[in-house]
């Protein structure tokens, strides 16, 4: 079952932000940490469509953050108070600093002017990153949130950032999660409550519409 697309104006491109979640090599890259999870991003076409958003976004003048999640060799910083966190340390690929596994994955365009957020610890780059701060300095109203996954760090990362009063848009197509259905319904069930779901489409035809 398709999300349900709500209409709503396109946010304002300079007082917007195109947030990507952890669209990064080690996570849905051919190398992935997670193969059905980057397998889902790329079959869905979610990660052409964060691709695209991107693109857009830079040509549109929308400010681009990269949130990118991580963690020290020594694992210093790292949670293990979550069964998640214990079984990323047990994976073949770590998404170690400094290393590939951490760098925004193709075919996703990195502009000069894109900021990235890197996180050790926690579910949601919001959550005690410094990063809402950054989005408020950024002039932010409006958060659009892309990428990956939507079984925890996209649900996250919206309910975070209406908590902390930015107007949050979920361009559904350019989510993923696994298994694809459960992704489907977790937007319309859950973000669309807290969130305008949009398309990938609409936001780039209303990002090239003259203000």
């Amino acid at each position: 079952m398709a999300p349900k697309v709500q209409s709503a104006e396109v946010p304002d491109p300079a007082t917007t932000v195109l947030l990507t979640v952890e669209c990064q090599r080690g996570v849905v890259g051919p190398d992935s940490a997670l193969p059905q999870l980057a397998e889902a991003a790329r079959a869905s076409g979610a990660l052409a469509n964060v691709a695209r958003l991107v693109a857009g976004a830079h040509q549109a003048g929308v400010q681009v953050v990269h949130a990118v999640a991580e963690r020290r060799p020594d694992g210093r910083g790292a949670a293990r108070n979550a069964p998640l966190f214990r079984a990323a340390e047990r994976l073949p690929v770590l998404q170690l600093t400094g290393t590939l596994a951490v760098r925004v994955a193709d075919p996703i365009p990195v502009g000069d002017g894109d900021l990235v957020v890197r996180r050790l610890h926690g579910l949601s780059p919001l959550a005690g990153t410094g990063a809402d701060a950054l989005l408020r300095n950024l002039g932010c109203r409006t958060l659009v949130v892309t990428g990956v996954s939507a079984n925890v760090a996209i649900p996250n990362t919206v309910f975070d950032a209406v908590n902390l009063g930015h107007t949050v848009v979920v361009p559904a197509d350019a989510v993923a999660g696994v298994p694809a259905d459960y992704t489907a319904a977790m937007i319309r069930h859950t973000l669309a409550l807290v969130a305008t779901v949009t398309t990938t489409g609409a936001l780039l035809r209303g990002w090239r519409r003259p203000r």
